[in-house]
């Protein structure tokens, strides 16, 4: 596979990571589901101070990232974290905070 292409995977990925957790309420959410090993969404949304509807769009957006998963159970949503893709956003996030060359006075 081109490097140019791996590298730009690697980018859009991390950069959908990176939104997915851009606001704190997912990762509150994230935060919640780390200490579990799967609960249900009503047991995310009594911990956190958010409408049902709220948390169920936080949630859709930690799942389309990749970094979570459901499993429905009538009636209700089982959720835990994706560790495949939990494990490649720490690699990835590493990485990318890594890269930097600059030394503590580069900017001043």
């Amino acid at each position: 596979m081109n490097t140019d292409k791996t590298n730009l995977e690697k980018q859009e990925k991390l950069a959908r990571f990176a939104k997915a957790l851009g606001h704190p309420t997912r990762i509150a959410i994230m935060q919640f589901l780390l200490k579990q090993k799967q609960c249900y969404f009503g047991q995310i949304h009594e911990e956190l101070p958010v409408a049902k509807a709220t948390v169920s769009q936080h949630l859709a957006e930690l799942k389309d990232a990749g970094l979570i998963q459901g499993t429905i159970e009538p009636p209700k949503v089982k959720y835990c974290i994706n560790q495949e893709n939990w494990q490649l956003a720490k690699e990835l996030f590493k990485c990318f905070f890594e890269q930097n060359q600059c030394k503590k006075d580069c900017c001043r």
